[in-house]
C-alpha cells in the first residue's frame, strides 16, 4: 500500500513539473522556485503520515499547479504583472564601470562579482561592456570588441603572459596576502592612491596582476 502511495505520489509530481513546463532549477523565476518548493513540501507531507487520505495530498499539488499556471498566463499578457512577480533584468556593469547602487541593492558582493567573471573567462570589470542580472539570477556578459576572440588586437600583438588580476582592495580594505602573492608591495599601492589621489577607504573595488597593470573604481558617496 505504501509502496503504490508513494508511486502515486510521484507521477503526481512528475505530471505536474512537466505541466508547468519548468527546466532546470538554475532557470527558475522567483515565482516559480516557490512553487516547486511549495510541491516538494505538500508531496513529503503525503508520503510520511500514510493516515492522510491521498486525495488530500494530491489536491493541493493540483491547486498549486493551477495557480502557477493561471499567474504565467497573466504574466504573458501583462507586462506589470510579469516585472512584479518575476522582476526586471538590471546592469551591473556597463562599460567597465560597477554600478555600486544596483550592486548593493541586489546584495551582489564584489567576490560573487569576480567569481561570474571568472567563470566566463574575464578577470577584469575593464573587459565588460555589459554585464546583466538576469531575473533568474544568472549573469550574462558582453565583453568589450577589443578583447573579444579573434580581434585585431589579438592578431596583430602578443600579449606578455601575467598572473590574472587579483581583488587588491574591496570595499576600502586592503588584502595583504593577495598583494604579496602578486609580488607588490605597500609602496606599490602608496604610489597608486597618490596618483589617483585618493586613501584605501575611498576605494570600492582595486584589481592587480604581476605586471602592475591595475584597475580601481572609486567608492561611491
Amino acid at each position: 500500500m505504501v509502496f503504490i502511495r508513494t508511486l502515486i505520489v510521484y507521477l503526481v509530481v512528475i505530471i505536474s513539473l512537466r505541466i508547468m513546463g519548468k527546466r532546470q532549477l538554475g532557470e527558475l523565476q522567483p515565482s516559480d522556485l516557490v512553487i516547486t518548493i511549495l510541491i516538494s513540501n505538500v508531496a513529503t507531507i503525503s508520503l510520511e503520515d500514510t493516515e492522510l487520505p491521498l486525495l488530500h495530498g494530491i489536491m493541493p499539488i493540483l491547486e498549486l499547479v493551477l495557480f502557477e499556471m493561471i499567474i504565467s498566463w497573466i504574466s504573458l499578457h501583462s507586462v506589470k504583472v510579469r516585472r512584479w512577480v518575476s522582476g526586471s533584468p538590471k546592469i551591473i556593469i556597463h562599460n567597465g564601470e560597477i554600478d555600486q547602487k544596483v550592486l548593493h541593492d541586489l546584495r551582489f558582493t564584489l567576490d560573487d562579482l569576480m567569481t561570474t567573471l571568472r567563470t566566463n573567462g574575464i578577470f577584469s570589470p575593464e573587459e565588460v561592456q555589459f554585464a546583466i542580472v538576469e531575473t533568474n539570477g544568472t549573469v550574462s556578459i558582453l565583453q568589450k570588441p577589443e578583447y573579444q576572440t579573434a580581434t585585431k588586437k589579438d592578431v596583430s600583438a602578443v600579449q606578455p603572459c601575467t598572473d590574472p588580476p587579483e581583488i587588491v582592495i574591496a570595499d576600502g580594505e586592503l588584502r595583504e596576502k593577495t598583494l604579496h602573492a602578486l609580488g607588490l608591495d605597500r609602496q606599490w599601492i602608496d604610489e597608486i592612491l597618490k596618483a589617483e589621489s585618493l586613501n584605501i577607504r575611498d576605494i570600492f573595488l582595486l584589481t592587480a596582476d604581476s605586471a602592475k597593470q591595475y584597475y580601481l573604481v572609486a567608492l561611491s558617496h
